[in-house]
């Protein structure tokens, strides 16, 4: 289990790494739709697909990102965090997410071992993270306190369709909206008690 002080640390990957592995996908046009009561079915769909295709290398799955709070306007991709013993051992995983149409895309060692596989129909960012990375923390905390705090929910929100004039990869779009997020961390790992 990470520390508070892991988990409440704001970090960034190495900026002179990388990430992409088979090169940066071109600009699209990041689109933000109302919520959709589907989305929750569709990330239950996908996550049996998953655990069927990798057996007991799955440690976890779970639903997080916007789709995964009821009411936040969000882009129509579903973000799934995949917990499995070693994401550096992507023999274990890669071929088989590859065989149900999952393109690992996204590879980045100097944050957390993070690896990204792409699912084209329905859309879904599948993170691959190590059972020990904050970020697991992170993300399920940020989504339960959206789900939980409507003001807050109201305020992502407004940065979202801020951060879409600006156009880009969807890391630039991340990236214009990183200052409100991080406002909201914080907001909520005090109210945790851990800052």
């Amino acid at each position: 289990m990470p520390t508070f002080e892991e988990i409440t640390r704001h970090e960034d990957a190495d900026p002179s790494e990388n990430p992409w592995v088979n090169g940066p996908p071109p600009p699209e046009t990041i689109t933000i739709v109302a919520y959709d009561p589907d989305w929750p079915h569709r990330y239950e769909a996908v996550a049996t697909q998953v655990r069927a295709a990798l057996g007991e290398v799955v440690l976890d799955v779970e639903h997080v990102g916007s789709t995964s709070v009821e009411g936040l306007a969000a882009k129509d991709v579903i973000d799934i965090d995949l917990t499995v013993a070693d994401p550096r051992r992507e023999d274990r995983y890669v071929p088989q997410l590859a065989r149900i149409g999952y393109t690992l895309t996204i590879r980045e060692p100097s944050w957390h071992e993070h690896r990204c596989l792409r699912l084209a129909d329905p859309r879904v960012n599948l993170h691959v993270f190590g059972p020990d990375s904050p970020e697991l923390v992170r993300h399920r905390m940020f989504r339960d306190w959206l789900r939980e705090h409507p003001e807050d929910r109201t305020r992502y929100e407004d940065a979202k369709r801020a951060a879409i004039p600006g156009g880009g990869h969807v890391m630039d779009y991340n990236a214009r909206k990183q200052d409100t997020i991080r406002e909201i961390y914080d907001r909520l790992f005090r109210a945790a008690g851990m800052l």
